[in-house]
């Protein structure tokens, strides 16, 4: 579908104002809606375990959020994507979550976190364009269905030209502002 600027503009005012069912979060991707409900504790286990490295491992102070949505270039015929990551970090000099809009620029966003959830197929296909697009060095997704940690880098339009790909339970490097091999031993 092709959007005109009208319908991509009432679309948008549209989704902004939003208010999903109680326990579900809702995403605007490529165009369409995406509801989904919030995550487990496996789920949240893992972005725990994550964030502590981050903070503590890292050679850049982070900020991690797990809450803060990005609005990203859409597709050529979508409106603009509104992703909400469960988790983003960014260089804690850039204080880019102040603000009380949930929706905040990718601009700074060293890297972006998916652990699959109830709909995979978004998590390893449509959300890597999308960052890709919006120009996210890193994209890190835990697939707990395939038992495999990927960092995707290098954007380029809408894809990632570099991928690496380790078992859980298996460190992953990841290069600077970071800096250190994430332990997925945990993760498991």
């Amino acid at each position: 579908m092709t959007y005109d600027p009208i319908s991509e503009q009432l679309l948008l005012d549209w989704f902004v104002v939003l208010d999903p069912p109680e326990g579900f979060r809702a995403e605007l991707i490529e165009g369409e809606l995406v509801l989904t409900p919030l995550p487990d504790g496996s789920h949240a286990h893992c972005l725990s375990l994550i964030a502590s490295q981050m903070y503590t491992r890292s050679r850049t102070a982070m900020d991690f959020s797990g809450n803060k949505g990005l609005k990203l270039k859409g597709a050529t015929t979508c409106p603009q994507d509104h992703v909400i990551p469960d988790g983003t970090l960014a260089p804690t000099e850039l204080r880019l979550y102040r603000g009380a809009d949930p929706w905040m620029p990718c601009e700074g966003v060293a890297l972006v976190v998916e652990a699959t959830w109830t709909k995979p197929e978004i998590d390893r296909e449509t959300k890597p364009r999308c960052y890709a697009r919006g120009g996210i060095p890193l994209y890190l997704l835990i697939d707990r269905e395939a038992a495999s940690v990927t960092l995707f880098s290098a954007p380029e339009g809408d894809t990632y030209r570099e991928q690496r790909t380790r078992p859980l339970g298996k460190p992953l490097p990841l290069p600077v502002p970071f800096g250190f091999d994430l332990d997925t031993a945990d993760f498991l």
